[in-house]
């Protein structure tokens, strides 16, 4: 009889090689962002973040799964959480997952959850700090969606207590995460960060604030919406630039010697500051495309943070100039 872990171990069939390449293939097609940010950080923390972003990626899937039922969503986000902590086979998760998405769409994330097995194994080929930090982080991202899921109305999230739980879970949970292996590979950045660990937690809430913002058209066109009921565009607007204050305080904590994890900070800080910069100049908006970053305004970003992560001064300049909007709003 099969063990319930057996199937996340070496096998013949698969060298370590094949799997890194199918996780360096898949996030360039689930993710425009991180397909750029993740790949700046040291080989040995790259590993561990893409594969964490990858699975947390398969619990985002469950959620936008507009045709399931929220029985259907906690159901299998348990199955999944199961697997993770080596409960049960992989397989077993794929199996149920595929059946219940076979209206899905997307065909990039479906390969992914087809996957879960290499992802998987990807994971327990880290250290067992990493697989401990990443495993937590999972726990409590599943747990917490399958809680929100019963809250997924059009009318939003009850208060502001209730959408920052929201954000906690969902990526607040992943700059504690970040922060944990960032540590457990860097002792200058684990000895830079003692005592401040609450900065990792408005890092990730930040982001996710940002994505928050950018996706209410498409959330609000498929009957949800993750904005508290009782607060305006505006006032979420000058949370998350409180928000990203402090996410500029843990990035400059982050010692220069870390370049890479400067970097990968700074691209991703980057990005979510130029995205609300637009969404601010906008009453409203019909279509996530319009406060889309171009391209070319992405690159241009991407290039410059190879010089800035150099000069603390450099990234305050840039946070000053690139959020008047913002700051004028919170003036008001």
């Amino acid at each position: 009889m099969q063990s319930p872990t057996s199937s996340l171990t070496a096998s013949p069939n698969f060298s370590q090689a094949q799997d890194l390449a199918y996780q360096k293939t898949i996030l360039r097609s689930v993710s425009r962002t991180f397909a750029l940010t993740i790949p700046l950080l040291p080989p040995a923390i790259e590993k561990v973040v893409g594969n964490t972003y990858l699975l947390c990626r398969i619990i985002d899937t469950i959620e936008d799964a507009a045709n399931l039922s929220v029985s259907t969503k906690q159901e299998l986000s348990k199955l999944f959480l199961d697997c993770v902590l080596e409960r049960l086979p992989a397989q077993d998760f794929v199996d149920s997952c595929l059946v219940a998405l076979r209206d899905y769409s997307n065909l990039d994330e479906l390969d992914l959850i087809a996957h879960t097995p290499t992802v998987l194994r990807i994971l327990h080929t880290c250290s067992r700090e990493d697989q401990a930090a990443v495993s937590r982080c999972v726990s409590i991202m599943s747990d917490g969606m399958s809680y929100f899921h019963g809250k997924q109305t059009q009318a939003g999230l009850q208060d502001l207590k209730e959408f920052e739980k929201y954000c906690y879970v969902v990526a607040g949970v992943v700059g504690e995460l970040l922060t944990t292996v960032f540590s457990n590979h860097s002792t200058t950045f684990s000895k830079s960060f003692q005592g401040k660990e609450n900065l990792a937690i408005a890092f990730g809430q930040a982001l996710q604030m940002t994505n928050i913002l950018k996706d209410s058209p498409e959330d609000k066109a498929r009957g949800v919406s993750w904005k508290p009921m009782d607060m305006s565009q505006s006032d979420l607007l000058q949370i998350a630039y409180e928000k990203l204050q402090d996410s500029l305080r843990y990035i400059l904590l982050v010692p220069k010697q870390d370049s890479g994890i400067r970097r990968f900070c700074f691209l991703a800080f980057g990005l979510a500051v130029m995205t609300l910069s637009k969404i601010a100049q906008r009453t409203e908006f019909n279509n996530k495309n319009e406060v889309k970053l171009s391209r070319r305004t992405v690159m241009t970003f991407y290039s410059f943070t190879s010089i800035a992560v150099h000069s603390d001064l450099l990234m305050k300049i840039f946070f000053h100039c690139s959020s008047k909007t913002l700051r004028k709003m919170t003036k008001a």
